[in-house]
Protein backbone atom coordinates (compact mmCIF):
# COMPACT_ATOMS: atom_id res chain seq x y z
CA UNK A 1 0.00 0.00 0.00
CA UNK A 2 1.12 3.52 -0.78
CA UNK A 3 2.70 5.19 2.32
CA UNK A 4 0.15 8.04 2.03
CA UNK A 5 -2.90 5.37 2.45
CA UNK A 6 -1.27 3.82 5.40
CA UNK A 7 -0.85 7.52 6.50
CA UNK A 8 -5.09 8.60 6.31
CA UNK A 9 -5.55 4.56 7.04
CA UNK A 10 -7.26 4.07 4.31
CA UNK A 11 -9.34 1.04 5.96
CA UNK A 12 -10.91 3.30 8.43
CA UNK A 13 -11.11 6.27 5.82
CA UNK A 14 -13.87 4.07 3.81
CA UNK A 15 -15.29 2.82 6.66
CA UNK A 16 -16.04 6.25 7.47
CA UNK A 17 -17.38 6.82 4.07
CA UNK A 18 -19.65 3.77 4.35
CA UNK A 19 -20.85 4.57 8.18
CA UNK A 20 -22.58 8.01 6.29
CA UNK A 21 -23.89 6.84 3.71
CA UNK A 22 -25.65 3.72 5.88
CA UNK A 23 -27.03 6.61 8.34
CA UNK A 24 -28.81 8.63 5.75
CA UNK A 25 -30.05 5.32 4.09
CA UNK A 26 -31.28 4.06 8.13
CA UNK A 27 -33.03 8.04 7.99
CA UNK A 28 -34.28 8.10 4.33
CA UNK A 29 -35.71 4.47 4.62
CA UNK A 30 -36.67 3.97 1.09
CA UNK A 31 -33.84 1.27 0.55
CA UNK A 32 -31.19 2.68 -2.20
CA UNK A 33 -34.00 4.17 -3.85
CA UNK A 34 -32.95 7.86 -2.71
CA UNK A 35 -33.68 11.27 -4.87
CA UNK A 36 -30.74 12.70 -6.70
CA UNK A 37 -30.94 15.10 -4.30
CA UNK A 38 -30.74 13.11 -1.28
CA UNK A 39 -28.14 11.11 -3.06
CA UNK A 40 -26.22 14.02 -3.68
CA UNK A 41 -26.43 15.65 -0.08
CA UNK A 42 -25.53 12.28 1.59
CA UNK A 43 -22.54 11.77 -0.74
CA UNK A 44 -21.08 14.79 -0.14
CA UNK A 45 -21.62 14.47 3.41
CA UNK A 46 -19.64 11.27 3.16
CA UNK A 47 -16.99 12.56 1.05
CA UNK A 48 -16.65 15.23 4.18
CA UNK A 49 -16.51 12.49 6.62
CA UNK A 50 -14.23 10.64 4.67
CA UNK A 51 -11.70 13.84 4.63
CA UNK A 52 -12.09 14.94 8.12
CA UNK A 53 -11.23 11.31 9.61
CA UNK A 54 -8.17 10.93 7.05
CA UNK A 55 -7.25 14.53 8.04
CA UNK A 56 -7.15 12.95 12.09
CA UNK A 57 -5.87 10.01 11.34
CA UNK A 58 -2.34 12.03 10.33
CA UNK A 59 -2.84 14.29 12.74
CA UNK A 60 -2.39 11.33 15.34
CA UNK A 61 0.21 10.29 13.83
CA UNK A 62 2.05 13.17 13.68
CA UNK A 63 1.17 13.55 17.96
CA UNK A 64 2.12 9.74 17.96
CA UNK A 65 5.76 9.58 16.24
CA UNK A 66 7.95 8.76 19.57
CA UNK A 67 5.06 6.13 20.50
CA UNK A 68 4.90 4.59 16.94
CA UNK A 69 8.24 4.10 17.05
CA UNK A 70 8.01 1.30 19.47
CA UNK A 71 4.57 0.03 19.13
CA UNK A 72 4.00 0.82 15.08
CA UNK A 73 7.89 0.96 13.56
CA UNK A 74 6.31 0.51 10.51
CA UNK A 75 4.13 3.74 10.51
CA UNK A 76 5.84 6.08 7.31
CA UNK A 77 6.01 8.95 9.69
CA UNK A 78 8.20 6.47 11.33
CA UNK A 79 10.36 4.99 8.86
CA UNK A 80 10.63 8.47 7.23
CA UNK A 81 8.64 7.54 3.80
CA UNK A 82 6.68 10.45 4.59
CA UNK A 83 8.26 13.86 5.58
CA UNK A 84 6.86 15.55 8.67
CA UNK A 85 6.27 18.94 7.04
CA UNK A 86 4.15 17.05 4.26
CA UNK A 87 1.86 14.99 6.61
CA UNK A 88 1.27 18.87 8.26
CA UNK A 89 1.09 19.88 5.01
CA UNK A 90 -1.38 17.01 3.96
CA UNK A 91 -3.57 17.25 7.35
CA UNK A 92 -4.61 20.93 7.14
CA UNK A 93 -5.53 19.93 3.30
CA UNK A 94 -8.18 17.22 4.04
CA UNK A 95 -10.05 19.20 6.63
CA UNK A 96 -10.64 22.08 4.84
CA UNK A 97 -11.34 19.55 2.10
CA UNK A 98 -13.50 18.18 4.15
CA UNK A 99 -15.55 21.22 5.61
CA UNK A 100 -15.83 22.30 1.90
CA UNK A 101 -17.56 19.38 0.76
CA UNK A 102 -19.63 19.86 3.71
CA UNK A 103 -21.14 23.50 2.82
CA UNK A 104 -23.49 22.64 0.22
CA UNK A 105 -25.20 20.25 2.93
CA UNK A 106 -25.17 22.61 5.47
CA UNK A 107 -27.07 25.12 3.31
CA UNK A 108 -29.74 22.52 3.05
CA UNK A 109 -29.64 21.10 7.03
CA UNK A 110 -27.83 23.28 8.86
CA UNK A 111 -27.56 20.35 11.64
CA UNK A 112 -24.62 18.93 9.56
CA UNK A 113 -22.87 22.23 10.22
CA UNK A 114 -23.11 21.99 13.83
CA UNK A 115 -22.10 18.01 14.26
CA UNK A 116 -19.10 18.88 11.50
CA UNK A 117 -17.92 21.37 14.34
CA UNK A 118 -18.39 19.53 17.29
CA UNK A 119 -16.88 16.43 15.27
CA UNK A 120 -13.41 18.79 14.26
CA UNK A 121 -13.54 20.50 18.10
CA UNK A 122 -13.63 17.18 19.44
CA UNK A 123 -11.17 15.60 17.74
CA UNK A 124 -8.45 18.45 18.05
CA UNK A 125 -9.15 18.43 21.62
CA UNK A 126 -8.52 14.84 21.25
CA UNK A 127 -5.00 15.23 19.70
CA UNK A 128 -3.67 18.46 22.04
CA UNK A 129 -5.36 17.31 25.35
CA UNK A 130 -7.45 14.75 25.81
CA UNK A 131 -5.40 11.98 24.68
CA UNK A 132 -2.85 12.26 27.26
CA UNK A 133 -5.16 11.57 30.40
CA UNK A 134 -7.01 8.29 29.42
CA UNK A 135 -10.47 7.06 29.45
CA UNK A 136 -11.86 10.77 28.65
CA UNK A 137 -9.74 10.30 25.20
CA UNK A 138 -11.05 7.07 24.68
CA UNK A 139 -14.59 8.44 24.83
CA UNK A 140 -13.82 11.34 22.43
CA UNK A 141 -12.27 8.79 19.87
CA UNK A 142 -15.54 6.80 20.41
CA UNK A 143 -18.21 9.78 20.29
CA UNK A 144 -16.40 10.64 17.28
CA UNK A 145 -17.29 7.15 15.73
CA UNK A 146 -20.90 7.54 16.83
CA UNK A 147 -21.02 10.64 15.14
CA UNK A 148 -20.46 9.90 12.06
CA UNK A 149 -24.05 8.06 11.86
CA UNK A 150 -25.73 10.91 13.16
CA UNK A 151 -23.89 13.13 10.69
CA UNK A 152 -25.59 10.78 7.87
CA UNK A 153 -28.48 11.14 9.45
CA UNK A 154 -28.85 14.75 9.21
CA UNK A 155 -27.54 14.88 5.77
CA UNK A 156 -30.46 12.96 5.21
CA UNK A 157 -32.74 15.09 7.05
CA UNK A 158 -33.22 12.82 10.46
CA UNK A 159 -30.76 11.91 12.47
CA UNK A 160 -33.11 11.45 15.33
CA UNK A 161 -33.65 8.30 14.34
CA UNK A 162 -29.54 7.27 14.27
CA UNK A 163 -29.38 7.54 18.11
CA UNK A 164 -29.31 4.19 18.89
CA UNK A 165 -26.70 3.49 16.41
CA UNK A 166 -24.71 6.55 16.92
CA UNK A 167 -25.07 5.19 20.72
CA UNK A 168 -23.76 1.26 20.08
CA UNK A 169 -21.33 2.80 17.65
CA UNK A 170 -20.08 4.35 21.04
CA UNK A 171 -19.55 1.48 23.23
CA UNK A 172 -18.45 -0.58 20.68
CA UNK A 173 -15.74 2.13 19.77
CA UNK A 174 -15.22 2.51 23.44
CA UNK A 175 -14.51 -1.20 24.14
CA UNK A 176 -11.87 -1.09 20.84
CA UNK A 177 -9.78 2.07 21.78
CA UNK A 178 -9.38 0.54 25.61
CA UNK A 179 -8.95 -2.34 24.13
CA UNK A 180 -5.91 -0.61 22.05
CA UNK A 181 -4.65 0.99 24.54
CA UNK A 182 -3.89 -2.11 26.80
CA UNK A 183 -1.80 -3.58 23.54
CA UNK A 184 0.12 -0.70 23.42
CA UNK A 185 0.56 -0.13 27.30
CA UNK A 186 4.45 -0.68 27.10
CA UNK A 187 4.99 1.57 24.07
CA UNK A 188 2.35 4.98 25.18
CA UNK A 189 4.72 7.42 26.23
CA UNK A 190 3.68 11.25 26.76
CA UNK A 191 0.52 9.91 28.10
CA UNK A 192 -1.46 8.38 30.97
CA UNK A 193 -3.55 5.69 29.40
CA UNK A 194 -6.23 3.54 31.63
CA UNK A 195 -4.70 0.56 31.46
CA UNK A 196 -0.88 2.39 32.42
CA UNK A 197 -3.40 3.68 35.21
CA UNK A 198 -4.95 1.36 36.25
CA UNK A 199 -3.78 -2.19 35.26
CA UNK A 200 -5.04 -4.62 32.71
CA UNK A 201 -7.82 -5.98 34.48
CA UNK A 202 -9.35 -3.03 34.95
CA UNK A 203 -8.81 -1.91 31.12
CA UNK A 204 -10.51 -5.52 30.17
CA UNK A 205 -13.49 -5.08 32.96
CA UNK A 206 -14.32 -1.30 31.29
CA UNK A 207 -13.65 -3.05 27.73
CA UNK A 208 -16.54 -5.99 29.19
CA UNK A 209 -18.97 -3.70 30.23
CA UNK A 210 -18.54 -1.13 27.24
CA UNK A 211 -19.60 -4.29 24.57
CA UNK A 212 -22.27 -5.01 27.31
CA UNK A 213 -24.34 -1.84 27.39
CA UNK A 214 -23.14 -1.63 23.10
CA UNK A 215 -25.00 -5.71 22.99
CA UNK A 216 -28.33 -4.53 25.14
CA UNK A 217 -28.60 -1.37 22.97
CA UNK A 218 -28.76 -3.51 19.79
CA UNK A 219 -32.55 -4.09 20.45
CA UNK A 220 -33.58 -0.92 21.06
CA UNK A 221 -34.33 0.12 17.21
CA UNK A 222 -37.08 -3.37 17.40
CA UNK A 223 -38.91 -1.72 19.95
CA UNK A 224 -38.72 2.07 18.02
CA UNK A 225 -39.26 1.34 14.27
CA UNK A 226 -38.30 -1.69 12.93
CA UNK A 227 -41.20 -4.30 13.10
CA UNK A 228 -39.59 -7.63 13.81
CA UNK A 229 -41.61 -9.74 12.45
CA UNK A 230 -40.80 -7.11 8.94
CA UNK A 231 -38.31 -8.60 6.36
CA UNK A 232 -35.99 -5.39 7.29
CA UNK A 233 -36.62 -6.43 11.21
CA UNK A 234 -35.29 -10.44 10.41
CA UNK A 235 -32.25 -8.79 8.34
CA UNK A 236 -31.55 -6.38 11.25
CA UNK A 237 -31.83 -9.07 14.30
CA UNK A 238 -30.21 -12.03 12.41
CA UNK A 239 -27.00 -10.03 11.36
CA UNK A 240 -26.74 -7.68 15.00
CA UNK A 241 -27.10 -11.11 17.00
CA UNK A 242 -24.48 -12.27 15.11
CA UNK A 243 -22.54 -9.04 15.59
CA UNK A 244 -23.57 -9.44 19.15
CA UNK A 245 -22.05 -12.83 19.28
CA UNK A 246 -18.70 -11.93 17.51
CA UNK A 247 -18.68 -8.42 20.24
CA UNK A 248 -18.55 -11.14 23.19
CA UNK A 249 -15.99 -12.99 21.80
CA UNK A 250 -13.82 -9.55 21.35
CA UNK A 251 -13.68 -9.35 24.77
CA UNK A 252 -13.54 -13.03 25.92
CA UNK A 253 -10.04 -13.48 26.94
CA UNK A 254 -9.16 -10.30 28.39
CA UNK A 255 -6.56 -9.23 29.31
CA UNK A 256 -4.97 -11.89 27.13
CA UNK A 257 -4.77 -12.41 23.31
CA UNK A 258 -4.57 -8.51 22.82
CA UNK A 259 -4.21 -8.24 18.88
CA UNK A 260 -6.88 -11.47 18.03
CA UNK A 261 -9.68 -9.34 20.62
CA UNK A 262 -9.16 -6.29 17.92
CA UNK A 263 -9.62 -7.97 15.40
CA UNK A 264 -12.77 -9.65 16.79
CA UNK A 265 -13.74 -6.26 17.46
CA UNK A 266 -13.21 -4.93 13.92
CA UNK A 267 -15.18 -7.99 12.22
CA UNK A 268 -18.28 -7.61 14.63
CA UNK A 269 -18.04 -3.75 13.71
CA UNK A 270 -18.12 -4.47 10.16
CA UNK A 271 -21.05 -7.21 10.56
CA UNK A 272 -23.12 -4.61 12.90
CA UNK A 273 -22.35 -1.85 10.41
CA UNK A 274 -24.87 -4.59 7.56
CA UNK A 275 -27.51 -4.87 10.17
CA UNK A 276 -27.96 -1.13 10.33
CA UNK A 277 -27.96 -0.91 6.32
CA UNK A 278 -30.90 -3.67 6.79
CA UNK A 279 -33.04 -0.89 8.72
CA UNK A 280 -33.12 1.21 5.41
CA UNK A 281 -35.35 -1.48 3.98
CA UNK A 282 -38.03 -1.14 6.58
Amino acid sequence: MHPALRLVRAGNVGVSFVGTIVGGLVAEALGVAGSLEFWSLVVLAAGSTALVTAGGNVLNDLEDVEGDRVNHPERPLVTGAISMQSARILAIGLFVGGIELALPVILVYPLVGIILAVALAAMLGYEFRLKAIGLPGNAVVAGLTGLVFLYGGAAAGDAVLLIPFALMAFFASLSREVTKDMEDVSGDVGRRTFPQARGLRAAGGVARAAVGIAIALSVWPVFWFVAPTSLAGIMYLGLVLAADAIFVLSVAYLPGRLHWEQTMSKVAMTVALFAFLAVAFR
